[in-house]
């Protein structure tokens, strides 16, 4: 579903260069649930968005099934980066001052779709979640818990075909990240490929296979 190509990545300022990623062989698979582990800094985050399309390789190549993406400033690369895939951040961000069934609402803003479409499928998405009764709450009135459910929400409300997950229990109790692991895993289970980036060791196993990485190459 998702192939990456000898991807090389390299971050420079004026006076350092780093090496992010080096010679990266991947391929993800419809349906997989794949976890990417490794120490801080050895460029998994940065992995993670080569493959949803957010950051450009500085040399090799990504292909979404089977077509391989050419151009980053293409209209048609956001479209597909919209449709194929849905986001997950360690810091939620949502929009304090929207409710939270508008910040649900958000992705589908780019696409032609009714205001009454849009409303349907972010109401389906918060239910999804058990959280159809905070609908009209606003994000700094839910728990940290439930404001990574509206944040699974929004990422899900889109029907992608991959989920992508940077540390999504990181600023999490273990009781709250037990919660949001249940729901990365039955979305699993109902089909969407998830890829996520994850410290737990315990979490990365919730997945069908791990991911290593370290300084920047995928290691045994």
């Amino acid at each position: 579903m998702i192939k990456l190509e000898n991807i090389s990545k390299t971050y420079q300022t004026d006076k350092v260069e780093t090496l992010a990623l080096k010679d990266i062989n991947l391929h993800v698979k419809k349906g997989e649930f794949v976890s990417i582990m490794g120490p801080s800094g050895c460029g998994k985050s940065t992995l993670l968005n080569v493959i949803g399309l957010l950051d450009q390789p500085g040399s090799g190549s990504v292909s979404v099934d089977g077509a391989a993406v050419k151009s980053y400033r293409d209209k048609d690369v956001s479209r597909l980066r919209n449709q194929t895939f849905g986001f997950i951040f360690q810091s939620f961000h949502l929009i304090n001052d929207l409710q939270v069934i508008d910040n649900v609402e958000l992705p589908l803003l780019y696409r032609k779709m009714p205001a009454a479409e849009r409303r349907r499928l972010a109401r389906a998405a918060l239910e999804k979640v058990g959280l159809g009764a905070r609908m009209e709450h606003y994000p700094n009135q839910l728990s940290g818990g439930q404001q990574q459910r509206v944040a699974i929400a929004r990422a899900m409300v889109g029907q992608p075909q991959v989920l992508l997950a940077d540390e999504p229990t990181g600023n999490l109790d273990s009781q709250m990240g037990s919660e949001v692991m249940d729901h990365l895993v039955q979305l699993n289970k109902d089909g969407t490929t998830v890829v996520m980036v994850t410290h737990d060791e315990r979490e990365a196993r919730r997945g069908s296979h791990i991911i290593r990485v370290f300084d920047g190459q995928l290691v045994a």
